[in-house]
């Protein structure tokens, strides 16, 4: 029998438990003979693979368990690796999503000024993990890459390192079938989608249950209760706090105005930013309630475990773990199964640009996703993703050029902010607030003269 090395770089995340839950319900289609749990930060993730060992005893003693800060210890020989990195963990998210909203802009972790400045310090670490993967593992290593934000990230792989096997992927798209099949009464895997956009930007065009469309149905369903059942428990833990409920329930505004496609839940902070803003808590943001909820939880549950030997969470099997995990058994058993994942347009929507990396169905080989065909898109939905595409691309861009002025390009551009006075002021916020992440950014002009 066939049996994999898996590195999860990252190791440290409150996610991987999880993931790891969900490795082990799937061990028949993906035996493993090693896990090895990689971090720049040794100490955090010591704790989360102490709960992690204990999910995967539960089910076999016979998978070796590495804890390593060492890249050629993690990934020799691995075939596969799963990428979760959070560069600054939560406390620059804490500042990502708090600065712009002091200048009453939205303030999200992967959208807008926050998703931009999580950008500048994820691309260069991102390439890191890259050259150690390529330098350390099989020829035929796959990352699955979860690191936010994935569309940006992706982008900056595109660029910098346009020949690595990486599967960008996100559970977003997921989590939103999943609630559309709670309200539709079928499983998620009933469920045939079509999909088109960037990443945390796009729309599902159709979604099909044994050949019947039932997006009307859909339709009339928002309009009343918004992408949420009636009965909230049938939502994954990750995404029925209160936060998430107001994000499910924003779709059904922007399908009152704009009916012909089901929304990505993060379409919100690009349609309605105002509102957005308005019914923000300034100071206390997603960070704090995930800081305050699933990453205390997770650590005392460790604590109480080495006390009590009682792992009294049981780290529940959610669509982050289900989804990353079924990709790669895809991947591994070269199902080609469909998916939607992030990949290089190349005529797949004709009218986007060849070198936009878009999210839409692929089938997934082991020679990476095959996107399916998706055609020409209509004149709104296309220019709002030139204008989104562009500055990601141009924010790439910038970390690559150090240009502080195509960062402000960047931050100018995205839809979320309404001006390049705000735009400056918040970029120079972010500066000050990532001098130990983000590369310098040089000025070609000061005070309007050539530098």
């Amino acid at each position: 029998m066939t049996t994999y090395k898996l590195a999860i770089a990252g190791g440290g995340s409150t996610y991987t438990p999880g993931i790891v839950r969900s490795l082990m319900d799937r061990l028949e289609d993906l035996p493993l003979s090693e896990i090895r749990f990689y971090d720049i930060d040794g100490e955090r993730q010591s704790k989360v693979v102490v709960a992690a060992k204990a999910v995967i005893a539960e089910y076999t003693d016979q998978i070796k368990v590495i804890d390593t800060t060492d890249p050629e210890t993690a990934f020799e020989d691995a075939d596969f690796v799963f990428a979760q990195m959070r560069v600054g963990k939560y406390a620059m998210r804490e500042l990502d999503e708090k600065i712009p909203l002091s200048h009453n802009v939205v303030g999200q972790e992967t959208c807008g000024p926050g998703g931009l400045a999580y950008g500048l310090r994820t691309i260069f670490p991102m390439v890191e993990l890259i050259d150690y993967v390529e330098k350390y593992a099989k020829d035929s290593c796959w990352i699955v890459n979860y690191s936010n934000p994935a569309s940006i990230v992706a982008e900056g792989v595109r660029k910098l390192r346009p020949n690595a096997k990486v599967v960008n992927i996100c559970d977003m798209p997921v989590a939103t079938m999943r609630n559309m099949a709670g309200i539709l009464g079928v499983g998620r895997e009933d469920l045939n989608v079509d999909y088109f956009g960037l990443n945390h930007f796009g729309w599902f065009t159709k979604v099909e249950v044994d050949g019947v469309d039932r997006l009307p149905e859909l339709r009339e369903h928002v309009s009343k209760y918004g992408l949420l059942t009636e009965d909230i428990s049938k939502i994954d833990y990750r995404h029925a706090d209160s936060s998430w409920i107001k994000t499910f329930k924003n779709i059904k505004p922007i399908m009152d105005m704009f009916p012909d496609y089901l929304p990505n839940p993060y379409l919100q902070y690009y349609l309605l930013p105002d509102y957005i803003v308005e019914n923000s808590n300034k100071e206390h943001t997603r960070a704090n309630e995930v800081m305050e909820g699933r990453e205390k939880s997770l650590f005392e549950t460790v604590r109480k475990f080495e006390e009590t030997g009682v792992l009294e969470d049981a780290f529940h099997v959610g669509v982050h773990g289900i989804f990353i995990v079924d990709v790669t058994v895809s991947i591994a058993k070269n199902l080609a199964n469909r998916y939607l994942v992030m990949v290089e347009n190349n005529g797949t929507i004709p009218n986007l640009p060849a070198d936009a990396m878009i999210e839409v169905p692929a089938l997934i080989t082991n020679k990476g996703p095959v996107a399916e065909y998706v055609g020409e898109i209509p004149y709104f939905h296309k220019a709002m993703i030139e204008q989104q595409l562009a500055s990601e691309k141009i924010l790439v861009e910038a970390i690559t050029e150090g240009s502080y002025e195509k960062a402000l390009q960047a931050f100018t551009l995205n839809k979320t902010i309404p001006s390049a006075f705000v735009a400056k002021k918040v970029l120079d916020d972010l500066i000050e607030a990532n001098k130990e992440y983000w590369p310098t950014l040089e000025k070609k002009y000061k005070e309007g003269v050539l530098a």
